[in-house]
């Protein structure tokens, strides 16, 4: 009988002891919820790059200030009047801009907030670990209706600032007209790409559910009927829709959120 009692006593501290060790275990992280289906076929950014080049390739000219620049991405400054305001490296050569920021679109994702990714024992979150391990967010910020060409100190200086109405700013960048409020922390625009940026927001809230404030809201309204559609901007959705599959409803027809 003790015999017995001394062996279920064993068996129920092993069991005791294993539920332990699962518990103590890192489990592999949950894959990221995909809730939103994925509406083009291009796979990531480094991908949409190659063809922004393709889709640009006759229309050389910067979103924000109108520069022009060669193929090797060098901008012409004299073409628009474009002065350096603080980081000339950065100020000589394009860079692809999301007009909505990676982080507005990536900051509430499980692998932005979280430490899901490890390398060499080492574990990482944020947007390089979105890249590795985040369908969807390579999607969004593979998304060409999202990229234009800006010269790299306006891509750097925007960085994730949200735009805006600036009041008593604007000459830091000579004749371009692009106007940061570092106190405010907001940007704003030249008058004429002020519409393609307001329905670059409604593509995002309707295709990927990115959430619009109300003032936000308001804004692009307004900036949407003040800057309508124009030729050049319906052409890029046309190649756009080549390339990856799919336009923007708010460029090509009257829809309105």
């Amino acid at each position: 009988m003790k015999e017995i009692a001394y062996a279920l006593l064993i068996a129920a501290m092993l069991l005791a002891w294993s539920h332990f060790a699962k518990q103590q275990t890192p489990q592999p992280a949950a894959p990221v919820a995909e809730t939103v289906a994925i509406p083009h076929k291009i796979h990531d950014f480094n991908e949409a790059k190659r063809l922004a080049d393709q889709l640009f390739s006759d229309h050389r000219e910067t979103f924000y200030c109108a520069c022009r620049y060669d193929k090797q991405h060098r901008v012409d400054a004299g073409s628009c009047g474009y002065v350096v305001r603080k980081n000339a490296q950065r100020g000589e050569r394009i860079e692809w801009e999301h007009i909505v920021p990676a982080h507005a679109f990536g900051g509430n994702r499980t692998c932005w907030r979280e430490e899901i990714c490890q390398k060499e024992g080492k574990h990482y979150k944020g947007r390089k670990c979105c890249e590795e391990q985040d369908a969807l967010f390579n999607a969004m910020e593979g998304d060409l209706h999202n990229l234009v060409p800006a010269v790299g100190e306006l891509n750097a200086d925007r960085g994730n600032r949200p735009f805006a109405m600036v009041n008593g700013k604007g000459g830091e960048y000579g004749a371009c007209d692009f106007q940061v409020d570092f106190e405010r922390d907001v940007v704003q625009p030249r008058a004429a790409v002020r519409g393609d940026i307001a329905r670059t927001y409604f593509y995002f809230e309707k295709l990927y559910h990115l959430p619009i404030s109300a003032e936000q809201r308001k804004l692009f309204a307004r900036w949407d009927k003040e800057d309508p559609v124009d030729n050049w901007e319906r052409e890029r959705n046309r190649r756009i829709k080549a390339l990856q599959g799919n336009g923007n409803p708010f460029v090509e027809s009257a829809a309105r959120p």
